[in-house]
């Protein structure tokens, strides 16, 4: 088979490798899509650690950081009943980046990492469903503190992120979902996936819009940036409850304004609960993900596909190794 390797920053190259056999207790997955999760993705092969004091070495683990991944049971090992031959099956969460990644066109996985998801959907709208799973683990969080049903909700970043926590929150019976984004093109299309507005955030209706406390102020804000002015921000903004969903690489400041009735939410843990949740909306179509891959391409351009995201020409990019 073939299989994606980075080899050191910058230089990658596709391989081909003995397919995997699924040992006792693991499924073969045929991978028909595999999409970036784009900071892992930049970092890797930018020669940079995902976050702050990771290790990085070369050559990284093969297929890897391939994780959202969508394809079909190929094969079953000894004692798997879970699942059945032909079934189309997600990846649900990361399960590491010392084991094979899904830049490949196999991957042996154990059943536990793996979801049903319909079948009417093609392979790269459901492929992104371990982000989905991320950003419905906070935004369950937020519903549990009733900060979403009725609430102004504001997202602030509209990448992969930023676009599902618009339609998590509106599936979620957010009264106004408002988002920020310097990008036009990701502020129009988070308006066609129902953000109520889609605001740059050095423009005058941003610059303008009520501070925590006063009237028409936001209720709830989920940040999808990571950096300390966004962060800042939206504290400004938002009266109850701060969701931060982005790798925090640089201290944040909570002062004194913040000390009565405001919530600030770290990551949040990675659940089969939020993964179920995340394909019931997807499966009800209120989560829609196929706007987020912007580009389809082969393993072998998978440089090409990691220089449109660092110049933020996409979103995601899906890659098909089955054509590759």
């Amino acid at each position: 088979m073939k299989a994606l390797q980075i080899n050191g920053p910058g230089e990658c190259e596709v391989k081909e490798v003995p397919t995997p056999e699924p040992g006792p207790g693991e499924v073969l997955l045929k991978v028909h899509a595999v999409t970036t999760c784009p900071h892992w993705d930049m970092h890797i092969l930018g020669g940079e650690p995902m976050f702050p004091g990771m290790e990085l070495e070369y050559p990284y683990t093969l297929g890897q950081p391939g994780h959202e991944a969508c394809g079909e049971v190929a094969a079953l090992g000894k004692g798997v009943t879970e699942f059945e031959v032909g079934q189309r099956v997600c990846a649900w969460r990361d399960r590491g980046h010392h084991v094979q990644g899904c830049y490949a066109q196999y991957v042996a996985m154990d059943p536990e990492s793996l979801i049903p998801v319909p079948t009417e959907l093609p392979p790269e709208a459901c492929a992104p469903l371990e982000l989905a799973m991320c950003a419905s683990a906070h935004l369950m969080l937020a519903e549990k503190l009733e900060a979403v049903e009725g609430r102004r909700v504001g997202v602030f970043g509209l990448g992969p992120a930023g676009l599902l926590f618009v339609q998590l929150a509106r599936a979620a019976g957010a009264a106004e979902v408002i988002g920020f984004d310097p990008l036009d093109a990701r502020r129009e299309l988070a308006a066609r996936l129902g953000a109520t507005r889609a605001l740059d955030p050095a423009g005058e209706e941003a610059r303008t819009l009520p501070p925590r406390g006063q009237a028409g102020c936001l209720d709830t804000a989920f940040d999808c940036v990571g950096s300390p002015a966004a962060v800042h921000r939206a504290m400004e903004l938002t009266l109850n409850l701060l969701v931060l969903f982005a790798v925090q690489r640089e201290p944040y400041t909570f002062g004194p304004a913040l000390w009565s009735r405001f919530m600030l939410a770290g990551a949040q843990p990675h659940t089969r609960a939020a993964a179920e949740y995340a394909v019931a909306r997807l499966a009800a179509g209120q989560l829609d993900m196929s706007p987020l891959v912007t580009h389809t391409m082969t393993l072998d351009e998978y440089a090409r596909g990691v220089e449109l995201l660092k110049q933020r020409d996409a979103i995601k990019v899906a890659f098909l190794p089955q054509e590759s």
